[in-house]
């Protein structure tokens, strides 16, 4: 176990996990937690995959199909299982860090003014019709009729829906105005090659904004103001980005933006100025110019995984659909939109590839399924006495510490050594692993604490230990 991690003195490691902790944004978490007296446990987690194998066993085809470290890892511990191509059964641990990662989106949305709705994934063809979008999607849609022969599809985006949704309220003044409407729920497209696991999906999890304005001018503003939302996100989340000029392609309108995630297994080539802020999608760029635009600097290319996109759409869609407002001189215009996308999922999926390991996940603080992992001594190890008192620390964490309710989690698997049980806990990227090993015994009593984050250990008593935890936030 000892060449797992390298131990670090405590006065230098506490500086060290101090740093890390206040980097945690601070928020309580909601999540449904267990009542009084209940404990959640290791063995009762639904995981299909076993932890002790070390192959994947995968249902999708070969090992040489898992091209990327995300989804062979998450297929490994049980994150996620296939249920047909592209899509996925999304597991316990992925549901409650989608759960938090939703948290954090829905702050930042509703603190520039987002309104979050839910619309229909079932669209009528009429919509798609009015846009061109029907025809102009192609094979990428996925259609379908009723029993009464009425054409639909499923929605992988709602620029048609939303905008009618706003033209039907007739009476609409410019003093409502601007609307920021988004929402959070599943959408569809027909990948031809569904690969790469969460990050190139038929059917996933997208948050989509729409907004409607009184004039060009305010509606660059709430372009500005999204996308400024979008970086506060992403530095919070502790994960580096590039917001790269980018092509409309069939969403359309006269100004786009993609936030990208920059790692090898990436499909878009970006080119990036290091004199200056500019950077792009190479596919805007004219590949006969070398040369930064912004300062005729050199360029450097690198890839990139699509996190986010947003459009500045003007009035495509509002002058099909009519939707209308009454401006300041009681005459009708027309609103003047955005739209705005980040891949929930696919989120999850790229910031796992990007932090973690060849073996093991790492999660943003901020997402992590479970904050805490509570290791017991093995059954009738020398350290065996030390069992009760793991329980008894377990429920005074989650008394004494309230932020950690529903956070903490007990690896009851006293079968297996503790060696064996901190492999697992380092491969599912619990952000703080504690253990009763030997010095659980002394007077007082140690415990060993893992930082799985920063590779540190530390050796607390149980005071030292909810000073330590009483630092942890959450979201």
């Amino acid at each position: 176990m000892e060449g797992l991690l390298t131990r670090c003195g405590a006065l230098s490691i506490w500086a060290t996990c101090s740093h890390q902790l206040s980097r945690y944004i601070s928020h309580r978490c909601h999540h449904c937690a267990p009542g009084r007296g209940q404990r959640l446990i290791l063995s009762r987690m639904f995981q299909p995959q076993n932890l002790r194998e070390d192959q994947v066993l995968s249902v999708e085809g070969k090992s040489s199909d898992l091209t990327c470290k995300s989804q062979r890892l998450m297929l490994q511990v049980g994150l996620i299982l296939p249920a047909s191509p592209g899509c996925y059964h999304l597991l316990p641990y992925t549901v409650r860090a989608m759960e938090k990662l939703v948290r954090v989106i829905d702050q930042e949305m509703q603190a520039i003014g987002g309104q979050k709705i839910s619309m229909p994934s079932l669209n009528p063809a009429e919509l798609w019709q009015a846009t061109n979008r029907w025809d102009l999607m192609g094979k990428e849609l996925l259609r379908l009729r009723d029993r009464h022969g009425k054409e639909y599809c499923l929605g992988p985006t709602h620029e048609e829906a939303v905008t009618a949704l706003v033209a039907s309220q007739k009476k609409l003044s410019y003093k409502q105005l601007p609307f920021l409407l988004y929402q959070v729920t599943r959408k569809f497209r027909d990948e031809p090659r569904p690969r790469f696991g969460l990050l190139r999906g038929r059917e996933f999890y997208m948050k989509d904004m729409y907004t409607f304005d009184s004039s060009p001018e305010a509606a660059r503003q709430t372009y500005s103001l999204v996308c400024d939302a979008y970086c506060s996100l992403f530095d919070r989340l502790g994960l580096q980005f590039i917001k790269a000029q980018a092509d409309v392609g069939s969403i359309g309108g006269t100004m786009s933006h993609e936030f990208q995630l920059p790692v090898d297994i990436g499909e878009d080539r970006l080119a990036v100025c290091p004199s200056c802020s500019f950077s792009a999608n190479v596919e805007t760029l004219d590949l006969s110019q070398m040369n930064c635009p912004a300062c005729q600097g050199p360029l450097t290319e690198t890839k990139g995984i699509e996190v986010g996109h947003t459009f500045y759409l003007g009035t495509k869609y509002s002058s099909i659909f009519n939707a209308q407002f009454t401006n300041a001189h009681g005459k009708p215009a027309l609103a003047e939109m955005g739209c705005y996308g980040l891949g929930v999922t696919r989120i999850l999926a790229a910031a796992i590839e990007v932090l973690s390991t060849e073996d093991c996940i790492r999660w943003p603080h901020l997402l992590a399924p479970y904050q805490v992992c509570l290791i017991p001594p093995k059954k009738a190890s020398k350290e065996a006495a030390a069992a009760e008192l793991m329980g008894h620390l377990y429920d005074h964490i989650t008394e004494a510490v309230p932020q950690l309710h529903g956070e903490v989690l007990l690896d009851d698997r006293t079968h297996l050594t503790i060696g064996n049980r901190l492999k697992d806990a380092n491969k599912l990227g619990y952000p703080f692993v504690i253990i009763a090993g030997k010095r659980a015994l002394e007077d007082p009593a140690h415990f060993e604490v893992w930082c799985q984050n920063t590779g540190e250990v530390l050796f607390l008593t149980k005071e030292g230990l909810m000073e330590f935890l009483n630092q942890v936030q959450v979201v």
